[in-house]
């Protein structure tokens, strides 16, 4: 864990509330500008201190601290603007979040934070209850959305730290449940920071007391009083359950590469001014370390050893001789589409996701296969995802960003002509990614697919296999082929070439990867007939085998 940071503290360290009963530091600014306009006043101080016998205003020494503090805040913000043009230099992703208590200025914060900042170069998200629609994905998919793209810059009034703590309230989720949302949390900021974000996560700290009298004047205001709800005033009724609420998030989640910053925002001008600072000492430092020479590591392979995955044969030594005979494979297919077309009804009516992945050789036949489930089901109810290579957009985000995006609603089917295991196969061999980067791929990999479990999808995987020899039987059938000449391309024979290493790439990616939640199931493939008759036998033994669990 790291060292917690706490900024213009005033109180014991560590505390996420402000005593009411706390010796105030001689730091301290004496008294607050009016609550109502946290969020949206200006520089303007509506409080001068007025010399009544000689009708002038007189110059006091808070009123020169505050001048002095609002040209640091000034300069601070040029200072950042000109930082934001080396982060789109550097190619660095920011994401900047503010969370803690209500109306201690979230908003206002990012306000000032951008104010020198070119808005091409960043998006605001306000991060609220889940929609209904929201609710038929994956936790985290709504945030994986929202990451930026390399280079610039995404910033959180609340966040997913919203699902372990308001939502606790609201949902009353049940412990496991929290445990859950945790790790998926853990695991979403390690992957991003793996990839080079830097992650910078403000808790704006504020009394019990101070909340109170800042709600209490943003509803005298009429252009403000919109922005207290009754849902503003009951968590503030449960204001210490709140409390340990965050305590907890912020015990559980600060990490050295993603720290909490806690501020003290009772003093507006000096919390602004803390957070401005805050930025730009991490931005510099993410900057620097992006230049400096890395050190050498061992590169060695990144496992987590909670996810044990399960012994699978080596392609070598998979009998590739089954068949079928024509008869039985007409017959066998028309029962197995029957019956899977029922159970995809099944999955609809009780909102369970299925995620289909197919991999394999080229010209293995994943079209043939695919066609072949696909017509046993109800077209409102799946989509196909072909995977290419990654487009400008999908480059310069996390290589799981993409995937994130096109994950079935509950209920539905999403079926992957080839998928996220393009890391660990292609990218790898042709060095489209670096070799960490690969290597800690599996253990991403298998952390998505467990979150996907988690979230209550059936996760089935194939790898259609042919060998050497029927491969160059159908790669020269397309070739020779004018209606099926597009099938085949410079690429594919340049592929083939590297047959041992793919194999060996696959071999590996099948063992480290082959797990009870998303297993992988080989496919004998010489005969198409064969391999369309055993995908479906074992997708509807998977959907049958969920049904089992449920009832």
């Amino acid at each position: 864990m790291a060292d917690k940071i706490i900024i213009n503290e005033e109180n014991e360290a560590g505390k996420l509330d402000e005593r009411e009963d706390s010796v105030v530091s001689e730091e301290t600014v004496s008294e607050d500008a009016p609550a109502a306009n946290l969020t949206n006043e200006s520089d303007r101080d509506d409080d001068p201190d007025i010399n009544d016998n000689q009708g002038e205003p007189a110059i006091s020494d808070k009123e020169l601290e505050k001048a002095e503090l609002r040209r640091q805040i000034s300069e601070a913000q040029k200072k950042l603007g000109l930082l934001a043009q080396k982060i789109k230099e550097a190619k660095l992703p920011v994401i900047i979040l503010f969370e803690g208590w209500g109306a201690s200025g979230k908003g206002y914060m990012i306000s000032k934070l951008i104010e020198e900042i070119d808005p091409r170069g960043f998006k605001v998200y306000t991060i609220g209850p889940r929609t209904a629609d929201e609710r038929r994905y994956p936790l985290m998919k709504r945030y994986w959305e929202k990451i930026p793209e390399y280079g610039r810059m995404s910033f959180f009034v609340r966040s997913w730290y919203r699902d372990v703590t308001i939502a606790r309230f609201e949902e009353e989720p049940e412990k496991k449940e929290i445990d859950a949302r945790f790790r998926e949390i853990l695991d979403f900021e390690s992957q991003l920071a793996d990839d080079g974000y830097l992650i910078i996560k403000f808790f704006l700290r504020l009394s019990k007391k101070e909340q109170r009298k800042r709600f209490e004047n943003l509803e005298r205001n009429k252009a403000t009083s919109w922005r207290v709800s009754k849902a503003d005033w009951e968590h503030h009724r449960r204001y210490d359950e709140h409390l340990h609420a965050f305590t907890e998030m912020v015990e559980r989640t600060d990490r050295d590469y993603a720290p909490w910053v806690q501020i003290d925002s009772k003093d507006r001008r000096r919390a602004t001014l803390s957070v401005l600072n805050c930025t730009i000492d991490l931005v510099t430092g993410a900057l620097a370390m992006r230049t400096a020479p890395k050190p050498q590591s061992k590169r060695a392979l990144r496992l987590d050893e909670t996810i044990i995955p399960n012994p699978i044969p080596k392609l070598a030594d998979v009998d590739l001789s089954p068949t079928i005979a024509p008869d039985l494979y007409r017959k066998e297919l028309k029962r197995l589409q029957e019956r899977l077309f029922d159970l995809h009804n099944w999955l609809y009516q009780t909102k369970t996701p299925m995620i289909i992945v197919y991999e394999g050789q080229d010209a293995a036949g994943k079209g043939g296969n695919i066609k072949r489930v696909t017509e046993g089901l109800d077209p409102r109810g799946y989509a196909v995802n072909p995977v290419a290579a990654p487009t400008a957009p999908e480059l310069y985000r996390q290589y799981l960003w993409r995937f994130w995006l096109t994950l079935p609603k509950d209920g539905h089917i999403a079926i992957y002509d080839r998928s996220w295991y393009g890391r660990v196969m292609v990218e790898k061999i042709e060095g489209f990614c670096t070799e960490e980067q690969w290597k800690r791929a599996y253990s991403e990999i298998n952390h998505f697919e467990h979150s996907l479990k988690g979230w209550g999808a059936i996760i089935i995987k194939f790898w259609l296999q042919i060998d050497k020899d029927e491969q160059l039987v159908r790669f020269t059938d397309r070739q020779n082929t004018p209606e099926k000449q597009w099938k085949i391309t410079e690429e594919d024979w340049r592929n083939r070439n590297r047959w041992d290493e793919y194999e060996d790439a696959v071999n590996e990616m099948l063992r480290l990867t082959n797990t009870d939640f998303a297993p992988w199931h080989i496919i004998e493939s010489n005969d198409k007939r064969y391999a369309r008759i055993k995908t479906l036998r074992l997708l509807v033994d998977a959907i049958e085998k969920e049904m089992g669990k449920q009832s």
